[in-house]
C-alpha cells in the first residue's frame, strides 16, 4: 500500500501574506461539529476573512466560512460560527501578549489536515499600511524588470 502524505492543504489565506507583516505562527486545532468535516475535506471552505480572538482565555476563530455538506440535512451547522481552537495555555498567553500591541492580530495562513486531523497554522501579523503595501509592490516590479535584463544579457552573450 502507498503511503498516505503526512499533511493535505485543504485551503489558504491569500489575503494575510499581502495585508500583514508574519511576526510568529502557531498550529492549533479545531473544534467541527456535525457535518463540516466532510465539507472540509472536499475543499469547501474559506479563511479569507477570518481571523483570530481570545475571549475568557479561550482562543476562536471568527468568519471562517464553511460551506453545509450538501447530504447532511439537519446535521448542518451554521456555515460562518464561531469555531474553538485548541491550543496548550502557554502559547495562548503567549499570542495574549502579542495581541496586546497596536495593529496586531491573529490569522490565519493555511488550512491542513495532518494525521487524520484537522489543524489551522495561525501567525500573528502585524497589519501593513496602503503605502508600505505599494513599496513592496514597486520592490516586486524593479526586482523583475532587473531578472529580465540580465536574462536578454545572457541571451545576447550566449550568440
Amino acid at each position: 500500500m502507498a503511503d498516505k502524505p503526512a499533511s493535505t492543504l485543504l485551503a489558504t489565506n491569500h489575503k494575510a501574506r499581502r495585508d500583514y507583516d508574519i511576526v510568529e505562527s502557531y498550529e492549533a486545532g479545531i473544534e467541527l461539529r456535525g457535518t463540516e468535516i466532510k465539507s472540509i475535506r472536499q475543499h469547501r471552505v474559506s479563511i479569507d476573512d477570518s481571523y483570530g480572538r481570545i475571549d475568557d482565555g479561550q482562543l476562536f476563530l471568527y468568519n471562517m466560512h464553511i460551506s453545509p455538506y450538501e447530504q447532511g440535512g439537519r446535521y448542518n451547522v451554521d456555515p460562518i460560527r464561531v469555531r474553538r481552537l485548541l491550543m496548550h495555555r502557554k502559547e495562548i498567553d503567549r499570542i495574549a501578549g502579542l495581541l496586546a500591541q497596536k495593529r496586531v492580530t491573529l490569522v490565519p495562513l493555511r488550512l491542513y489536515q495532518a494525521h487524520g486531523l484537522v489543524k489551522v497554522e495561525l501567525a500573528v501579523g502585524k497589519g501593513r499600511r496602503v503605502f508600505e503595501k505599494r513599496d513592496r509592490i514597486r520592490e516586486r516590479e524593479t526586482d523583475r524588470e532587473i531578472q529580465r535584463a540580465v536574462r536578454t544579457k545572457q541571451k545576447k552573450h550566449l550568440e
